[in-house]
């Protein structure tokens, strides 16, 4: 290897402190990933993009190599995130909510035993409307109703919301609803405020398959949380993990009780990785 070459890989990996959390580069078919999860009985971690792209989800190794891609028929407005439940099913969050007016905000409920096929992947529905949302979209001081985040857990499934209010971007509602087709209204559990600025919007969050840690994404950091009564997740205590590179961090999911994977989008020649974080 030249010295040229040399020194541009060594200063490419200095431009980027999370470069030793790198376990892959995904694949261009993956370049807006904005959901993670790993499945019981199954040895891939599945992924999706957000809205505008394909209507498909993808299992990879932890090379980053895509072994399989599936069709779901359903259409993809916004898919979000993307978590599964202790039999295998995954569930699709299809509810960006941008603007805060959509209608039709929806989970895909994917069952573990279509995942091996070859052909276009039917649905279930989960449809939900939020409890104290009243107007189509509210007032600006009250956009707390778009959603990137969600995991399924005793039965339910609990989504948490990105402030889109201007000095108060970190804060979250954490909704309940049940996790069978249907529709439903999503219940208030609680709020929880991390900071003030954009890069504390809430990307992704999951559960341990113990049920006794949660994680929450932001660009800057995420939070892990223990020690937590039932289901309200903000009653415990939790520790910050800072990331020493912002990027467009847009999904996390637990490995085991110690670990963690995270992606980022590929945006401006950076990121478009899968990551692995030890927990301490």
């Amino acid at each position: 290897m030249n010295k040229f070459l040399l020194s541009a890989i060594l200063l490419t990996a200095s431009c980027n402190p999370e470069s030793k959390n790198v376990i892959a580069d995904l694949p261009k078919a993956l370049h807006e990933v904005s959901g993670t999860e790993t499945a019981p009985n199954s040895d891939l971690i599945w992924m999706l993009n957000d809205g505008g792209n394909a209507s498909k989800i993808y299992g990879l190794n932890r090379k980053g190599t895509i072994k399989k891609e599936l069709k779901i028929d359903a259409k993809n407005h916004d898919w979000e995130d993307l978590t599964a439940d202790k039999t295998g099913n995954l569930y699709i969050g299809d509810f960006g909510n941008n603007a805060n007016k959509r209608k039709n905000l929806t989970i895909l409920k994917v069952h573990a035993n279509t995942l091996k096929s070859s052909d276009k992947i039917k649905i279930e529905r989960i449809s939900f409307k939020y409890s104290n949302q009243k107007k189509f979209p509210p007032k600006k001081k009250k956009l707390y109703f778009d959603c990137e985040a969600f995991f399924h857990y005793n039965d339910s499934l609990y989504l948490f919301t990105k402030s889109r209010v201007k000095n108060n971007f970190g804060k979250t509602h954490l909704y309940k609803i049940p996790a069978i087709k249907g529709n439903h209204i999503a219940q208030l559990v609680s709020t929880f405020s991390s900071c003030d600025d954009l890069h504390c919007w809430v990307t992704s969050a999951d559960i341990s398959n113990d049920g006794k840690q949660m994680a929450l994404l932001t660009q800057k950091s995420f939070l892990v949380f223990s020690n937590f009564t039932s289901d309200d997740f903000f009653n415990g205590t939790f520790k910050q993990y800072d990331f020493k590179n912002e990027s467009q961090k847009e999904s996390i999911c637990f490995k085991d009780k110690n670990t963690v994977y995270i992606t980022d989008e590929k945006a401006h020649g950076e990121g478009g990785n899968l990551y692995e974080f030890k927990l301490e």
